[in-house]
This record gives C-alpha cells, structure tokens and sequence, in this order.
C-alpha cells in the first residue's frame, strides 16, 4: 500500500493520473490495478441511476457510493457537482460528512445547470468546506472552458485566483486542450492543475506542461458502455466471445470487499 497522502499524489515527477469510478465494481478494478487514489464521476453514476448528468441529481447515489468505496484501501475524492446546493454552509455540512467516512478530496464545480455562478458566490463555498473540513483537498473546478461561457484564460486565470484565495487546493479546468493555453494556466496558477485527459495529449506530456493532476472523467464508463454493445455485436455477428477479467476474479473481489466492513482512514 503507498502511504503517500494524497496532497503528495500531486507532487510526483508524472502527474497524478486519478481514474473515476460510476459504481463498486469499477472501484475494486481501478484498485486491483494499482491506482494509489480513486474518484468518482457524476455522469457515470447518474447515468447507472437513470438520471442524466448535473442538476443535483446525484448527491444521494453519490453519496451512498463513496461510504462504500471509502473502505478501500486507497484514497477517495468525490465530485459533488456544485454541492448540490446554493447554501455554503450546507455544502460544508456534505463535505464534513464525506470526511467523516474518509474522502480525502473533492471536486467542486463553479457551475450551476450549465452555467457559471458568480465567483464570488463559489469562493464563499469553498472558503466554507475549508472552513469546516481544512484536511479535505478541494478541488476546485473551473468550467468556463467546459461551457463555453467567458472562455478565456485570462478569466480561468482570474476565477483560479479567487478560489485560491478562498483556501482551493488544486484547480480543475476541464476543456482545457490547447498546449500553449495549459502552460500559461500551470503557470499562472500557484496550485496543482487538473485537466480531463485527452487523446491529443498523452500524460506525461501533459506533465511536461505543468499539469499535475489527470482525471479519466467519464471516459472509462462511456468505453465500457461501447465496449458492452461491441462484445454482444460480436456475439451476434458470429465471432468468438472477447477475452474478459475471469467471473471467479471479480467474484472473489465482491467477496473480500464484502466481508471486510472496516472503513479505511486514508490521509488528505
């Protein structure tokens, strides 16, 4: 088990490359496969619900998730949308749940229903969760990129500010593809950036570009599901059944993650 904390997860020569996990399953593999920490994603657990992604439509299924993955024995961060509230206090009232079963992180996003809030108005959230929970690592999520709304860098550069300012620990800035962009961004902002990966770039060069934090985003749950479709497709075409993780692999992972019902305290 890597002991390093997950503040020091974003401080290796590679950027911390953070798969997202939509249900326990999917958790068990990214572990089993070694990854020291484990997210989660909106779009993929709203979407194992019925509920399509954002609008607060996922902070009981999330919620309910990550008591579960908390006792793995890797870290956690939870992406919470916006909170899943306009009130600051009560998204520190999450947050200090989330900490109190062992997250060591969250995503927290300055959107609301597709659009940006008033940084003010988020800094005040973040300001709030630190506050209340000052070992939870925040990271806080810039979408003017994502949305397509005051997309600029000179904006993510001014909203980071404020939310640094606020007590974030790290920014988030999904969209954000453009070499020269990312390296202006990394190095304006005094604070480990996260992008969403992409096939434009791989890690490590986006490493090289002072990225310090890779999220998988939904990615991994929209290739299983294409990868799903692809397997029957193949049955029904005729071909042999693809290779797969053996049944009694997973089984037995369902079987230790059940019996054990010990939560893991993990380091912020």
């Amino acid at each position: 088990m890597n002991m390093s904390t997950f503040r020091d997860l974003h401080n290796t020569s590679l950027p911390l490359l953070l798969p997202n996990a939509w249900d326990v399953g999917s958790a068990l593999a990214f572990a089993a496969a070694g990854f020291p920490a484990v997210g989660t994603t909106s779009f993929g657990i709203a979407a194992s619900a019925g509920l399509p992604d954002g609008g607060r439509s996922s902070k009981a299924v999330t919620a309910a998730l990550v008591g579960r993955l908390c006792r793995l024995p890797v870290h956690v961060t939870a992406d919470i949308e916006d909170g899943y509230s306009d009130d600051p206090a009560e998204v520190a009232e999450l947050v200090a749940q989330l900490a109190a079963l062992g997250v060591a992180g969250v995503n927290l996003e300055d959107s609301t229903a597709g659009h940006l809030v008033d940084p003010a108005a988020f800094a005040s959230k973040v300001a709030a969760v630190k506050r209340r929970s000052p070992a939870v690592f925040i990271n806080a999520r810039v979408d003017n990129i994502w949305f397509g709304e005051e997309a600029t860098v000179d904006a993510v550069l001014v909203q980071a500010g404020i939310y640094a300012d606020a007590g974030a620990d790290g920014i988030f800035v999904p969209g954000l593809v453009v070499p020269e962009d990312i390296r202006v961004i990394t190095d304006g902002i005094g604070l480990p950036v996260n992008v969403l990966a992409h096939p434009s770039l791989t890690v490590a060069e986006l490493g090289d570009l002072g990225v310090r934090r890779v999220s998988s985003g939904s990615l991994p749950y929209r290739a299983a599901v294409d990868a799903a479709v692809g397997v029957v497709n193949a049955l029904r075409d005729g071909k042999q059944a693809p290779a797969a993780t053996p049944y009694w692999e997973m089984q037995s992972r369902l079987a230790s993650f059940g019996h054990d019902a010990t939560p893991s305290r993990r380091t912020p």
